[in-house]
């Protein structure tokens, strides 16, 4: 197979972090050229501005009509023709692109992957890297807090209600290399460590990437991909001196539904990580993620169980004292093993109290 130039793929939800990433890529690296985009909101309406640069300065500077309300597909449909017109350019041995800030890079990199295959939009070219990257300064109040993006100026879209934390933690647990900025001691450096990719790399500072180890290797998307999936959830047993810590709930036992909607605000605490997957009593064929960060908590059926026997996990990051209150409202929710022992006949006759976040349940 013929040279495929390598792409490096960069997500941050700091645009400070972004430039700087940038900025020394470029400076590092005179053969790479760089697609950056960015979103703009005026009068007209939204516009995706598309940036192209490399080490001697803006080759291009363009905004392009946002046509979907889905920023990742516009991003997508503007940078997957661009990449391809900078590939057999013939100017440069690598290319780079980086996300608006706060975009999600698991969506990108699998689209990314699919037009890599033979045949494929960008056949010649191959992800090398997904690169993350947070200030340790801001990182456990982004994380733990409970700001919006649209409060913070970040939102994608005008309906983008994503809170910071879920932004980041989607970054953080999806990336192959995380790069740190700022205070290497304290909370937030613990909190890197227990989100981070376990098979993924943490480097400390903007400025000590080896960028040839970066272009060198490849990113795997169904590796992505089992980064962040519910079913795979497992506690980090990094240990740490600031008091941060990972808690793995788990059962095999399904949710009490209506325990579930009246306890949830005691598992689904607002300064607390999580994520896994659970099963309710009056849904017993469905798998459903949980998600929470920054203050905002996401369930929702994800899949069948198949032929799998259903388990329910759970994996809680915080700070502080909330372990032990975690537990207990765990405990209190699952089915009691005199409710299980009585079997799950009788519960699909019963009101499903959880239709308006689960949706409505398949007919029997």
């Amino acid at each position: 197979m013929a040279h495929r130039l390598p792409l490096l793929l960069l997500a941050t939800i700091d645009p400070v972090v972004r430039d700087s990433m940038v900025f020394g890529l470029l400076t590092d690296s005179p053969s790479t050229v760089l697609v950056r985009h960015d979103i703009v909101d005026d009068a007209a309406g939204g516009h995706l501005r598309r940036v192209v640069m490399d080490a001697g300065g803006v080759i291009e500077d363009v905004e392009v009509p946002l046509e979907h309300a889905c920023l990742s597909c516009a991003v997508r449909e503007d940078a997957l023709p661009t990449l391809r017109a900078l590939a057999d350019d013939g100017r440069w041995s690598s290319l780079a692109l980086a996300l608006p800030v706060s975009g999600e890079s698991l969506p990108v990199a699998l689209a990314l992957e699919r037009a890599m295959q033979r045949g494929g939009e960008l056949s010649r070219v191959r992800l090398a890297s997904v690169i993350g990257a947070v200030d340790l300064e801001t990182f456990a109040d982004d994380l733990l807090g409970d700001d919006l993006l649209a409060e913070r100026g970040l939102a994608l879209t005008a309906d983008d209600r994503r809170s910071v934390g879920e932004a980041v933690a989607a970054q953080v647990g999806h990336v192959d290399v995380l790069v740190t900025a700022g205070d290497l001691s304290g909370v937030a450096s613990d909190l890197v460590e227990h989100l981070r990719a376990p098979d993924g790399r943490r480097v400390d500072g903007l400025h000590d990437l080896d960028l040839r180890a970066l272009l060198a290797g490849t990113h795997h998307a169904d590796a992505g991909r089992r980064r962040l999936d519910p079913l795979r959830a497992r506690a980090a047993t990094t240990p740490g001196a600031s008091g941060v810590w990972s808690l793995e709930l788990a059962s095999d036992r399904p949710f009490h539904p209506e325990r579930l909607v009246e306890h949830v605000s005691r598992l689904g605490l607002p300064d607390v990580r999580g994520r896994g997957v659970f099963w309710v009593a009056n849904r017993p064929d469905s798998a459903c993620a949980w998600d929470g960060a920054g203050g905002q908590l996401s369930i929702g059926e994800l899949e069948s169980w198949g032929r799998r026997a259903p388990f329910t996990r759970l994996v809680m990051t915080g700070v502080g004292p909330h372990r032990e209150a975690l537990r207990a409202a765990f405990d209190d929710i699952l089915l009691t093993d005199a409710e299980a022992r009585r079997g799950l006949g009788d519960w699909l006759d019963r009101p499903d109290v959880l239709a308006p976040w689960l949706g409505e349940r398949a007919p029997r």
